[in-house]
């Protein structure tokens, strides 16, 4: 199987759009308040948007399977107060589930949660328990800074998380760490900010010991680990001024990095530094790069040609593509036993 391990729902039905737009528009006061009943998007509709879409490329691609979140740029919550990403939060993992059910051996649904500036992470947990319990959600997506680009919210490290990695670690259910919305104008949203987030998430844990609580928690960076693997050496050479054990022990055991880079020199330089089982295939397609690239005449996320060209035997690609997304994933890995679609391999994950 190919399973691509980061996907949004970023063509969902323009009534979406309109109803948040009524909900962002009610916070000053110029209207009223929607009710998410108000809200009505039928099942054709939803069909339409992906068999157009995200299932088109797939299929081109010869991905099998992808973890599908809400688009990541509408969490944005920084948005009004802890009710308004709430109901916001309820009607996208909705959305994404009922994807799930139309397509159940194309999408997997994974959690966004409600998080609100300010607001002790644990207030997320029933919009967590409701998504594992009633959707079958296999993973979460986890915002380190939901004031948008303001950082206004404790390092993960810090124990007001730890309700939300209790969770985790109780349901075996990773985390994919990643940012939403940038208000900030100093950073761009897609081109610094998620970058920013994921390189600043790194060091973090580096500099905590946040796995010696948690050490069957998984986190999953996005974007190849931002400038992670870029400056190993730096991060390498932090870890030791700061007395912690190396990185393999300290870091690697728990954290993981997709492949949503999108030219081949940097699939290269992630695949050098980082352990082949540290790596998880994803394209993120249909998100912040959508165009072809002039140099190769592809699509910029059509990341599967760069590990294709990467030069890996047959049992790293395998492992990339599948094998190490089951075991980091262990709910996917269950669902697809269940549908008959093959085990997990032993790996060093298992």
């Amino acid at each position: 199987m190919i399973i691509d391990c980061h996907g949004h729902y970023t063509t969902a039905p323009p009534a979406l759009g309109a109803w948040r737009d009524r909900q962002v528009s009610a916070l000053a006061g110029s209207a009223a308040a929607p009710d998410p009943a108000e809200l009505r998007i039928s099942d054709d509709e939803l069909r339409e948007s992906i068999e157009s879409n995200q299932l088109k490329l797939m299929d081109e691609r010869g991905i099998d399977l992808t973890v599908f979140s809400p688009r990541a740029s509408f969490m944005a919550h920084h948005v009004g107060d802890f009710s308004t990403s709430a109901q916001w939060a309820a009607i996208c993992n909705e959305l994404c589930f009922r994807v799930s059910q139309l397509f159940p051996e194309r999408f997997a649904p994974a959690a966004m949660l409600p998080q609100s500036p300010g607001v002790d992470p644990a207030s997320c947990i029933p919009e967590l328990e409701r998504c594992i319990r009633e959707y079958g959600a296999v993973a979460l997506n986890l915002n380190p800074d939901p004031s948008g680009g303001y950082w206004t919210s404790p390092p993960l490290t810090d124990r007001s998380w730890y309700p939300v990695y209790e969770k985790m670690v109780e349901y075996d259910l990773p985390a994919m760490i990643h940012v939403s919305t940038s208000v900030n104008a100093a950073f761009h949203t897609t081109g610094s900010h998620y970058l920013n987030a994921d390189t600043t998430a790194v060091m973090q844990l580096i500099q905590g010991d946040l796995f010696s609580d948690f050490p069957e928690l998984k986190f999953v960076i996005p974007h190849g680990g931002g400038a992670t693997p870029y400056h190993w050496g730096r991060f390498r050479g932090l870890a030791m001024a700061l007395k912690k054990p190396p990185l393999e022990e300290h870091l690697l055991r728990n954290v993981f990095f997709d492949t949503c880079v999108y030219h081949q020199p940097g699939i290269d330089l992630l695949l050098e530094v980082m352990p082949t089982a540290n790596i998880l295939f994803a394209s993120e397609m249909i998100g912040a790069v959508r165009d072809i690239d002039p140099q190769t005449g592809f699509n910029f996320d059509d990341t599967g040609r760069y590990l294709a060209a990467a030069g890996l035997t047959p049992e790293e690609l395998a492992d990339i593509q599948e094998h190490n997304t089951r075991a980091v994933y262990p709910r996917l890995d269950a669902l697809l036993t269940q549908q008959g679609r093959g085990t997990q391999r032993s790996s060093t994950h298992a």
